[in-house]
Formats: structure tokens, sequence, C-alpha cells
């Protein structure tokens, strides 16, 4: 890894771009007559939400922030949330990795989101700070020169963004690596270094990897009342605390602050922070791990929370004395209820079971009480999960005793109270965002177990999905039926939809943690096949279907191929009778099976890691592409053979796709760009079964290819994600690829769309497009 620390000199401005450009079609060649409007397919959340911001003076404006899938506005009227990042294109994907947000409590049209998805060379490019004067509906882009970590370790930290309450102008950002604490003081449109800034942080969690030794940096800021002292957490357990009282001209550590770097013998950094501005007190939370995926320490408490009385200087340890789980493996989010001052509410990070704890205290955190607890060996609760809408969030589990099937979440950074309604609370997880509107009935409850042991009657309220909106699964194939959409997704496994517009039915079987493939037989529909990585060691990769998605039986184990990472790809045959399964681990050459799997026999001619895909009309010819070389099959896949095919791309991501109705008629897209000779990255295509290929001369670089219903009764429409006449965009053709027209425009990028594309074949013009993080999107020709 490529580490970058910054000199103070190195504090230069940076410039902000444009903003984001009205919408408008782009052309390849020929007319594009049709606009289109755009939906996701719903599944109601589905990845990671580090950061939920309310903002303090105007109702109902809230903004959450994802990982790898964008930001939010939330939208009151309809109870969902609305994308605002959807204008940033491949170049920079980057920039939807969200690792902080601010929203302007003096002019809160003003609002600002750090972004960056890696800090190291998986992102190519820096970070940003993006700025809108409209709510997010458009931006502008201010560039820095160091890279920020949405998806890193630490993401649900912070927040790193902060504005200046006594002069709105002032905006504050905190930043992992060594790069310090930056100031705007033109509303984000320049940034420099706070030279007099004395402690960049160096808390490594784990620094073995690429991924986990990144040095956490400055974490937070937040402002007193009156904005006159600024404090700011750094993840540095010897030194972890800072103020100014000069307004950011001179800094000091907070005397006493040492108490927030140790757990025992656990060193802790301050994960979070809430100030409760009528009592005066500045509240901290802290955890021996950055977050989110690990649990506690082996041993012992794994966090603290503190409380720091702002006029006395005094510490106390407010960490709650009990927890049903029997000791804090460590602190995710704390919030604390402005219209009910004493009142803060925190959350634990990673308690995997049986549940997390939320913890509420009403007299600033001198006795808490929690969201759960035991009363004569069974669990008892404050409130119910409902799940309606989004019933995949069982995971296909039951309540087991303590453990329920749906749980208060895991991975909870984002917790907020709403600033105008004690009753409204919102709380982040891995996969969703719960909320209730009824959260004081908690206060009116009273405890949960008496002194004897024994459960005491509580009127439990609601706590039910607010993720609406929010859709942030990372696709990685799509398999459109008509009228039955499969969909392999990272994380989750897969998903069948016969309605686009309500959450779909979860592949359960077998235990996928992250689907990678999904097919269907072009000749008899009803038989869908499906592979991923498992949990486990019983089930097999591949899952069958023989009705249409409804009911999946598992595949036999192959010897010598581990669950995890190991999905690969598969096809079926289109008369259905055999599966080809290419796994992904690399060593294992491909595989068919003719009893749906119960049984896997060696595929002759091909390598390990060969891409299969079955003919769409003939159930005997078979294709694979591997490192440059085109395979073809003539009897069921059980034998393959070089077809001499040249001038394919000899390495990079590279994907091919049958023709529905078009015997051996194939189109290829992938490749990549090295330098410095020239690049082989495009698209190609075949009417000879692979045999010979024709470069499609539109496309200077093309990532998918996948077929729709066409405009009449000829060739079928093709869509594409790729790169023509200099521009990125989803193409269509409609004309067996002589003319191609950009049906998507500059506010609609949905920054990398290459994995999976595919027309519906049964809804003329109809695309979905599988996202990194924005989940399944889909257009239609507007009416």
């Amino acid at each position: 890894m490529r580490r970058r620390t910054f000199a103070a000199s190195l504090g230069a401005a940076a410039v902000a771009a444009t903003a984001v450009p009205a919408a408008a079609h782009a052309k390849a060649s020929g007319r594009c007559d049709d606009a289109y409007s755009w939906q996701n397919v719903v599944i109601n959340g589905g990845g990671y939400v580090p950061g939920i911001v309310f903002n303090e003076t105007e109702a109902n404006l809230i903004y959450a922030r994802t990982d790898i899938g964008g930001l939010y506005r939330w939208q009151e009227p309809t109870q969902t949330w609305k994308a605002l990042l959807d204008w940033v294109g491949p170049d920079e994907w980057g920039y939807t990795g969200v690792v902080s947000v601010a929203s302007d409590p003096v002019e809160p049209n003003r609002v600002y989101a750090a972004v960056g998805t890696y800090t190291n060379d998986w992102d190519p490019n820096n970070g940003a700070v993006l700025h809108s004067d409209d709510y997010g509906d458009t931006w502008g882009v201010a560039e820095l020169p160091f890279k920020q970590g949405g998806n890193m370790p630490g993401r649900g930290m912070g927040e790193r963004l902060a504005v200046d309450p006594a002069d709105n102008a002032v905006v504050y950002l905190g930043t992992p690596n060594g790069s310090g604490l930056w100031r705007s003081v033109d509303h984000g449109r320049n940034w420099s270094e706070v030279e007099a800034f004395p402690n960049p942080g160096n808390f490594v969690q784990d620094p073995s990897g690429d991924y986990s030794d990144d040095n956490q940096g400055v974490i937070w800021i937040e402002f007193d009342q009156a904005g006159d002292r600024i404090f700011v957490g750094v993840a540095d357990p010897a030194d972890p605390l800072y103020v100014s009282e000069d307004r950011g001209q001179t800094w000091a550590p907070v005397p006493g602050a040492t108490v927030l770097g140790a757990v025992g013998d656990n060193k802790t950094i301050p994960k979070q922070a809430a100030i409760d501005r009528a009592n005066g007190h500045l509240f901290i939370v802290t955890s021996w791990d950055p977050g989110p995926y690990n649990g506690g320490p082996a041993s012992g408490a794994g966090g603290a929370l503190w409380r720091l009385d702002l006029a006395t200087g005094e510490w106390t340890d407010a960490t709650p004395a009990y927890s049903p789980n029997g000791r804090i493996p460590g602190f995710g989010g704390i919030t604390v209820d402005r219209q009910r001052p004493g009142t803060l509410m925190a959350a634990t990070e990673n308690s995997w079971w049986p549940d997390e704890v939320i913890f509420r205290s009403t007299d600033s955190g001198a006795t808490w009480e929690t969201s759960w607890d035991y009363a004569g060996g069974a669990r008892t609760d404050r409130f119910d999960m409902d799940s309606t809408g989004s019933e995949w969030l069982s995971f296909g589990g039951t309540d087991e005793g303590a453990a329920y099937a749906v749980k208060h979440g895991w991975m909870i950074d984002a917790l907020a109270i709403d600033p105008f309604d004690s009753d409204r609370i919102m709380w982040g997880t891995g996969a969703t965002i719960w909320g209730t509107e009824q959260l004081t009935t908690w206060d009116a409850q009273g405890p949960l177990v008496g002194d004897d042991g024994a459960a005491l009657p509580v009127e439990r309220f609601t706590v039910a999905v607010r993720a609406e909106g929010l859709e942030e699964t990372s696709m990685q194939d799509i398999a459109a039926i008509g009228g039955t959409l499969v969909t392999a997704v990272g994380d989750l496994g897969g998903f069948v939809h016969t309605d686009v517009g309500r959450a779909g039915t979860q592949i359960r079987n077998p235990d996928w943690s992250t689907g990678t493939s999904v097919d269907f037989a072009a000749l008899a529909p009803d038989v869908v096949v499906g592979t991923g990585n498992v949990h486990g060691t019983v089930d097999g990769h591949v899952a069958v279907s023989t009705d249409r998605g409804a009911t999946w039986l598992t595949t036999a184990r192959l010897e010598g191929v581990a669950g995890d990472g190991n999905g690969g790809i598969v096809g079926v045959s289109a008369d259905g009778a055999v599966i080809v399964w290419s796994p992904g681990n690399g060593t294992t050459a491909p595989v068919y099976s003719t009893d749906l799997g119960q049984t896997w026999t060696p595929v002759e001619g091909l390598p390990a890691g060969a891409k299969v895909r079955a003919d769409r009309v003939r159930a005997s010819r078979w294709y694979a592409y591997f490192a440059g070389v085109f395979y073809t099959s003539g009897d069921g896949g059980r034998t393959f053979a070089d077809t001499g095919a040249t001038g394919l791309p000899p390495e990079g991501d590279v994907d091919f796709r049958a023709v529905p109705g078009k015997r051996g008629h194939l189109w290829l897209a992938g490749g990549n760009t090295p330098e410095p000779v020239d690049p082989v990255y495009g698209m190609w295509r075949s009417t000879d079964g692979g045999t010979s290929w024709k470069r499609v001369r539109d496309f200077d670089t093309a990532d998918s290819v996948g077929f729709g219903k066409g405009r009449g009764r000829g060739y079928p429409a093709i869509y594409a994600s790729g790169k023509a006449g200099g521009q990125n965009g989803i193409w269509r053709s409609t004309d067996e690829g002589r003319s191609w027209q950009r049906i998507n425009d500059d506010a609609h990028q949905w920054a990398w769309t290459g994995k999976a594309i595919s027309g519906d074949p049964q809804v003329y013009g109809r695309v979905y497009i599988a996202t990194n993080g924005r989940g399944l999107i889909y257009g239609d020709i507007a009416d």
C-alpha cells in the first residue's frame, strides 16, 4: 500500500467544480427519441448505513449516508429516501463512498458530504468534499489531495464533517492516515490543512493488511452552545481529545481526556460524541476497534461511555453498569435528545449473539435501561421489530430462544433521535434502517425485570423498517425471465421478484453469503439456476429451481471447493437438461450435471476459471471464454474445444452473452487498459458460434451487454454499459448494433454499472442495470 502523509505546505486550496449537468441524451450514432424514467427494483436497504444526521434547525430534514451507495435525503410526505448522488459517473465511482455528512444548522439548504471509497489503491482517485446549496439536489466538487475511506474500517465513526454554528461559512473535516484536520472558510469550496492542529492520530487496529491498516486519524468535531469552543476527537489512545477556545487558531489537549484511551488492558479510541448543550455535557463513546466488523476483545469490556462537564472539566464514567450480554464489547452510536436535556442513548456494536443492546438514560448517564433483558432465563423486550415489507430481514431464520430472527441489528453506528421530536429515532445497521415514532413509551414502561428476576409487564411499542427508497445492494447478475426477475446479490445471496415495486423473496437454499451468477433455460424458463459463496460445509454452491424461482434445491457439494469466495459462474442449457458450473476458486475446472446438480462430472477441455454460457436456441451448444481464448461445445457441455478465434481481450474482466432466439449469436464485452501497450477493451460480436468475431467500433470500452424485447419481431434490443464516442453511459441498439443511443443522462449514472445488464423479454425498452451499491436500477420509456 502506498501511504500518503502531507506536510502543512500541502494544504493547498481545492477548486470547486460546476454543478451537476442537466439531463441530456448523448448519441454514439443515430437518434434517440425515447426519454427514460428510472427507478429501483425494490429490496429496501440491503447494505450498511453508517451515518444518519438530523438537521437541528429544520424539522424533517434528515440525511443517511452509506458506505458504497451514496447519500440520501428523507422525504417526509412519502416516508421514503431520495438518492442524491446518482449523477456520479464511473470515472469518479469512489464518490459514492460517503465518509461523513454535515447539514448546515444556520442555512439548512446547505449540505456537505466527504466522499472517497478506499484509502488504498483500490480507489484510483483522491477524495473530495461535495457541497450543495439546494439540499443536495445539485452539487459542486472540491477535490482533496488525499484519499478518504467510505468503505474502510472506522467508517461509522464521526461525524468527521462539521459546520461551525457561529460562522457557517467555516466547515471542518477530520481525515485519516496523517492528513490531519482540514478547514474551509467559504462554504466548502476550498480547503486547507489546519496547520496549528497538533495531532493527526496514530491508532492502527490491525497493521497486517492493506485494508485493515488505516491510521484512523481525526475522527469527529463538535461545537459547544455558542460555537466558541471546538472539540476534536483523535484516534490516539494517549492523547484523544483536543479543544480550541479561539475559533480554531490554537489547540490544546483536554485535561483528563486520557481516561478515553483504555478500558482495562485494551487501548481504546473516542469513536463518537454528542453534546447536551442545555446541561453542558459532552458525551463520548469509546471502543477498542474502529468497527464496524469485529466484536469485542476475547475477554472484558471493549468500550466505555464518558461524560465531560464543560463548565468544570470534570470527567465521569457513565458506562452502563449492566448489559444483558454480560459485557459491553464496544460501543457504536450515541445520541442525545435535544427536547429533553439529560436523555441520551447508545448502542453496542457487534454483540453478535443474541442481539445488540440499545441503552437509554434520562439522567445524563447516571442510570440506564436496556432495550431487552433476561427474566427467568427468557428474553423480554421493550419493543417489537416489524419487518413488514422487508421480510427478508429474517434471513430465513426463526426465533431461537433469546436469538430472534429479526434483530435490533448489528454494526449500529448510526443512531439518532430527532431533535424536534423525542418520539422519533432512527438507527442504521448492516442491512437496513430501523425507526419508531413511539420512543418515549420506553420511559413509561419502567424496568423490564423485577427485583425477583421475573419479567414485569410492559406495553411494547413497535420499531419498523425506515429504509424505503434507500437501495444499497451490490448486484452481481440478472436473469430477466419474463414476469420473474432473479438476481445474484452481494452479501445477501439472491432475490426473486415477481413485482419490481415490492421487496422480493430472498433465496435461502442454499445459504449464500453472496450470490455470483444466475441463469435460466431459454426454452424451458421454469428451470433457473444460480451459484454463490456459501456458508458452512453442507450446502452446495449451486441452487436449482424448477418452478421459476418459487422454490429452490441445493446441489451436491463439490469436493475440494471451499464455501466462501468460490461461487463462480453457472449456466443451464436451453432445454434445462444440463447445468455447467465453473467454480470461482481459480483452481477447479468447470463441471457439468445432468441430474439437477446431484452429481458433478468434470468438463473436458476447459481451464479453471473459464466463463460458461449456453446457446439460447440449441440445447447441445455451449460456449466458454478464458484469457483471450474462446471455446465451444456441441455435446451438451461435456467437452469443449478452442474455436481459434483471435483478437479478443487476453486479460481483464470479460463477459459474454448468447442472444435469445438466435443460434450462434454472441456478444462479448470487457478487457482492460494496460499501459503502455494499446488497450484491448471494448465490445465484439459473433454470428457463427464464436469462430470469428467482429469488433463493435462504436465503443471505446464496454463492460456488460444484454438483450431484451425488440422493437418488432426482428433482432432483440441490445443494451450495454460502456463508453462510446468518449461518453460513458447505458446504450441501446434496436437495429442489431448498427447504431447506438445513450438512454441514460448525466443525472442518472449510478457510478459503476459494468457488472451486468439485461433487457426485459416482455416489455420493450425496459432495461435492468446492476450497480455496485445502488441496487438494481430499471428504466422504462417515459410516457
